[in-house]
């Protein structure tokens, strides 16, 4: 059976898996008992005998609550601000990390980053970097080869009326890798509103977000009908050959964990980042969760250097002015959008 991209993961076998209301009872008795909650985006997957031999060792019991995609995340982690229902948090993205460290809300992790230091925030000991890889169009290449059709190779290609009604996006108020496009839109283009407009104007559809982009409305994957869809330089690796990635829409994304500074159980949230850094964790990335390492000794499996190829020159934007104006950028492309489709 051809091994596909991991789905909707609420709770990884060898959790306890709990709604977000349910971790109201996470009190100080839980953490005596040796019990750590950990909030992550609904991708998480975890090997199950690595979680096993975790809490063997640590004496804890790991459990962990989604909210749903990392914005959604970063969205339940600010409204329960003042009472934490968890003790640590997997999944927020360096472009929606800095506005998580705005809050306050962090406590240093205080694990040794090795050589995963290279991704790690200026003057920043409250975020860990876990995992990376980059958001990219990909394309169905079996679909462009029967419609005899030269694939894009920009994002201004992507405005060409020669791709019209072929593009599905994810929204970027709810979707980590819609946030990271609209970003890379933004640093990328020289008038990212006119942009938008233009690609909107040239049939893309924004869906609500990567699963039921990827798997419903892409050809290679789903019964669709968009031969480009808005996905990662790690996906190709799961299609075969069948699909690739257009390299020069790529953009960087780093995903952190942290520690609540109000945690009931601090200590289990460090132990559990410690675990998340290993290279034993690390070298599970690509098969479970389809991101690469962020420790440059953990190997990646044979397949990933013929299919996921990352770009040697990603889109880059100044995450300070991300922080800054992340909200007015998602509220004038709602705005946009609305007007658009009214």
């Amino acid at each position: 059976m051809k091994k596909s991209l991991p789905l909707v993961v609420i709770a990884a076998l060898g959790f306890t898996g709990c709604s977000v209301a349910d971790q109201a009872q996470n009190t100080d008795d839980d953490a005596a008992a040796g019990s750590v909650t950990i909030m992550t985006h609904d991708s998480f997957n975890v090997d199950e005998e690595l979680v096993a031999a975790f809490e063997e060792e640590s004496g804890y019991t790991v459990t962990t609550t989604s909210p749903g995609d990392a914005g959604a995340v970063l969205n339940q982690l600010i409204l329960q601000k003042d009472n934490p229902t968890v003790d640590g948090v997997y999944g927020i993205d360096n472009y929606s990390a800095e506005t998580l460290l705005g809050e306050d809300m962090l406590t240093p992790h205080d694990a040794e980053l090795g050589s995963a230091e290279r991704f790690a925030l200026e003057s920043d000991g409250n975020l860990a970097p876990i995992d990376h890889g980059q958001v990219c169009v990909n394309i169905d290449n079996e679909w462009f080869e029967a419609e005899d059709l030269t694939p894009p190779e920009t994002l201004e290609d992507l405005t060409d009326p020669a791709y019209e009604g072929l593009f599905v996006t994810t929204d970027p108020t709810t979707s980590s890798p819609g946030l990271a496009f609209l970003v890379a839109t933004i640093a990328g283009t020289d008038d990212w509103q006119a942009y938008w407009q233009d690609l909107l104007d040239n049939g893309a559809k924004v869906a609500g977000g990567w699963s039921d982009a990827y798997y419903s409305d892409f050809t290679s994957t789903g019964d669709g009908d968009y031969p480009l869809v808005l996905s990662y330089s790690s996906s190709p690796s799961a299609e075969e050959g069948r699909t690739s990635s257009i390299l020069g829409t790529c953009t960087e994304q780093v995903e952190y964990a942290g520690v609540l500074a109000e945690a009931a159980n601090p200590d289990g949230a460090k132990a559990f980042i410690e675990f998340l850094l290993s290279q034993d964790f690390q070298e599970t990335l690509p098969e479970e969760m389809y991101m690469y390492p962020v420790l440059e000794e953990a190997a990646l499996p044979e397949e990933w250097s013929q299919y996921a190829e990352l770009s040697p020159d990603p889109i880059t934007a100044d995450l300070t002015e991300v922080t800054e104006n992340r909200d007015a950028w998602l509220n004038d492309w709602t705005e946009l959008t609305e007007n658009h489709a009214g």
